[in-house]
């Protein structure tokens, strides 16, 4: 019975320190989802307010990026410092172990570095076409890490930063117009004068070939089987790829039309017989 009465007393006392520890550790928890909440609706207003203040949406991805990862380091530092842990130490620590995960982290760093490096140089923005870390789409997003890109057939490709920063970066959408590359053939029994005049219609009839840089048809080269003209016409950069396809579909109705025969690979045999 004295055991008891004992146990109980010295349980009477502990009582008040596990109470204690227990509203503590459920502040804490508290604090962390409740301000895990807060910073991921500041970076996101954050963002919102760049981007209503007409701010690159890479850049203002990025910094919200930032900005959610700087409060939420804040919040996990509130949340342990109201269970009682000693916050001072906890940061020596985690600056020592930081180092640590550094070494064995190069490449997030590396990332890191060079999304910072594509916001300070700005090689492309957000919407832009581009071809670059091996991958090309249209740039959706800057994150500290990565970079997301949308390909044309809906297809969403997330780019390391660090591949982007390290590889030649080609971007089709920061001039305002692109100039058309297109190799036209036609038979050497064909009329050189004549398929010309013909080209310079089909692309005068097209309002999207721009007039100033005039487009530029000449003879590019006496092929194996055909004679190549090189048609160069400038086009506004939207326009590119369905004038591309319209203007190789036109040249070809107005070829046939007209008599121009646009020469393909065929192989003629011969047979003799002897005897």
């Amino acid at each position: 019975m004295d055991d008891l009465e004992k146990w109980i007393d010295e349980g009477s006392q502990w009582l008040p320190w596990i109470t204690e520890k227990g509203v503590a550790i459920i502040a804490g928890i508290v604090i962390f989802f409740i301000g895990k909440w807060l910073a991921r609706r500041v970076s996101d207003w954050v963002e919102n307010r760049m981007l209503k203040s007409k701010v690159d949406k890479a850049v203002a991805g990025f910094a919200s990026s930032i900005m959610y990862a700087l409060l939420f380091a804040g919040v996990v530092l509130m949340a342990l410092g109201q269970i009682g842990v000693e916050t001072t130490s906890f940061i020596a620590i985690l600056g020592a172990a930081g180092l640590a995960v550094g070494l064995a982290l190069q490449g997030s760093l590396s990332n890191f570095a060079s999304g910072v490096l594509i916001i300070l140089l700005r090689p492309f923005r957000a919407g832009d076409f581009v071809d670059a870390g091996g991958q090309m789409g249209t740039v959706n997003r800057i994150e500290l890490f990565h970079t997301h890109m949308k390909t044309p057939d809906n297809r969403v490709i997330i780019v390391p930063n660090s591949d982007i920063m390290d590889s030649s970066i080609v971007n089709f959408s920061r001039e305002s117009t692109r100039r058309l590359d297109l190799i036209v053939g036609i038979s050497y029994d064909a009329d050189i004068k004549k398929a010309r005049d013909l080209l310079h219609e089909v692309l005068s009839s097209d309002e999207r070939v721009l007039k100033d840089p005039e487009a530029i048809i000449w003879v590019f080269e006496l092929a194996d089987s055909s004679v190549n003209f090189a048609v160069r016409p400038w086009v506004k950069a939207e326009d590119y790829w369905a004038l591309r396809s319209d203007l190789l579909e036109k040249i070809k109705y107005t070829f046939d039309e007209n008599g121009i025969g646009i020469p393909f690979p065929q192989m003629d045999v011969h047979v003799s017989k002897e005897g």
